[in-house]
């Protein structure tokens, strides 16, 4: 199972490279206060990136608050 998921994560990694090299354009980027030129592929990686984390940030605090809601549940209960 180990070596499954080791080689799966590396075929990810060669096709995000793939990517990111395929797409070297530069584009403008104006992000708050940072105005400068990126390329297309690392911005659109950067962005994918913002959004997972953001995803497991939500994730992770909804599951917070459901074990919350759980314990307190099971306290009422005599």
């Amino acid at each position: 199972m180990l070596w499954t998921a080791t080689i799966g994560a590396l075929v990810l990694l060669i096709l995000l490279i793939i990517f990111i090299a395929q797409n070297q354009h530069t584009v403008p980027l104006h992000y708050f206060a940072f105005d400068g030129t990126v390329s297309l592929g690392l911005a659109l990686f950067i962005a994918a990136v913002r959004g997972g984390v953001l995803g497991v940030i939500v994730g992770a605090a909804r599951i917070i608050q459901l074990r919350l809601q759980a314990r307190s549940g099971h306290r009422r209960k005599p």
